[in-house]
């Protein structure tokens, strides 16, 4: 099992491009089920958890064809053979309940297992079947799958969410395309990667207002056709390496992103003392003190400050200057990293979902266990401000979600290499 040996060499400075979002891929992808035309996304990042969408896509008939080195995905749905995503491809990722609405949507019918557990928490997807009854759908929970009849069709209805869900938003969405009438949802997450999908429907010929607001209006239409599309920028790998310079200083570039991305992110950083300035391809961070200072900060739904930032922006609270609390409202059980933390030399107490953080004028290395996939890329920020050498273990949890971070933080000058496990 590969490793990441980080080891502390002081600032960092350069250039480092974002890939496309690996969240807005893995719900473009089941959006081919909804044509028989070819859907082609752009931008595609390369990642295990794309190749897992491959696996589970091709299980059901449809064709992904990786080009440009698997920058550019052509999908074809025309020949689908099966309604039914099995266990063995489901339980390796929780995006794969999203291939439920466009199945039932376009074929009127769908087997797909219930997702497995999650490190950070239990995520059910009540909220999507929820979303399909309201749609006319009969749901059956039987033998770990759920089975979806709608042998009429899906027809509009009013979906309120009781909460924020992403990827029921997205679910939704796509289901709601192929149905008959108007469809609202009432709610709705607000997200980039939930507008990305929306624009990519409207290619495929989808009638969509909203998006970007909690209230979704969909028209439905009788079929949808083929479009190109181009996967909008990574914000969660923007957010995470724009930390790079501010925990080991330095300055550096992100290239192909923008700062509208993330900017209840943006300003914490700027609250912490770290230079955050657009440029003509994406953004500048700087870290100009010593150190930077302590920022409170409370997870949100987007426009808020994103879980999916809250592990690495932990990591740099461990060496600033003060306390700082920051809570965490969307999943349970995502400190685990703190633990890890600890034996770097930070001072941290959690407590539920708040953990309460003192900074240190500087960790030290130690062999870490990554728990999940934003757990890992944090260990390895704390790896570039810590003395000596960190040893991250278990990143196969870290490939699903960043493209060679190695090579990535070798180009501006952190000492960083992967050890290859028996």
């Amino acid at each position: 099992m590969d490793s990441i040996l980080v080891t502390g060499n002081g600032p960092v400075n350069g250039e480092i491009p974002i890939t496309g979002a690996k969240n807005a891929c893995l719900t473009l992808m089941p959006a081919t089920l909804l044509s028989d035309e070819p859907l082609t996304l752009t931008n595609a990042p390369r990642l295990s958890d794309i190749k897992t969408m491959t696996a589970l896509l091709g299980s059901l008939g449809a064709e992904v064809q990786p080009l440009q080195g698997g920058k550019v995905l052509a999908m074809s749905s025309h020949n689908v053979e099966s309604q039914r995503a099995e266990y063995d491809i489901v339980r390796k990722m929780r995006a794969s309940i999203l291939v439920l609405g466009p199945l039932l949507a376009r074929f009127g019918y769908a087997e797909v297992s219930l997702p497995g557990g999650c490190a950070i928490g239990a995520r059910p997807v009540d909220l999507h079947l929820k979303a399909f009854e309201a749609m006319g759908a009969e749901l059956e929970l039987k033998d770990g799958y759920v089975f979806a009849r709608a042998p009429k069709g899906l027809r509009g209805g009013r979906v309120e969410f009781p909460f924020v869900s992403v990827g029921a938003t997205e679910n939704a969405l796509m289901a709601a395309t192929l149905a008959k009438g108007t469809t609202q949802l009432i709610n709705a997450a607000r997200e980039p990667e939930i507008v990305d999908l929306a624009q990519a429907l409207r290619k495929m010929g989808a009638q969509i207002d909203g998006e970007g607001t909690d209230t979704i209006t969909i028209q439905g239409v009788d079929r949808l056709g083929g479009a190109t599309h181009q996967v909008v920028a990574d914000r969660i790998e923007m957010g995470t390496y724009m930390l790079a310079p501010a925990i080991a200083g330095g300055s550096v570039e992100l290239t192909n992103c923008s700062v509208d991305l993330i900017g209840a992110f943006i300003d914490k950083l700027a609250a912490a003392g770290v230079e955050v300035t657009p440029t003509e391809n994406g953004v500048r961070v700087t870290r100009t003190a010593d150190r930077v200072r302590a920022v409170d900060v409370i997870t949100e739904p987007y426009p808020g400050f994103p879980t999916d930032l809250q592990a690495q922006f932990m990591a740099m609270m461990c060496t600033a200057d003060g306390t700082s609390v920051l809570e965490e409202k969307i999943f349970e059980n995502r400190f685990m990293h703190a633990p890890e933390l600890l034996r770097m030399g930070a001072q941290i107490e959690v407590h539920g979902g708040t953990a309460r953080v003192t900074g240190v004028p500087q960790l030290k290395g130690a062999p870490v266990m990554a728990t999940d996939l934003r757990a890992s890329v944090s260990l390895i920020l704390a790896g570039l401000a810590a003395k000596g050498e960190t040893l991250v273990n278990r990143v196969y949890h870290l490939d699903r979600g960043y493209e060679h971070v190695e090579e990535k933080l070798g180009a501006i000058g952190a000492k960083i290499e992967r050890v290859t496990g028996s």
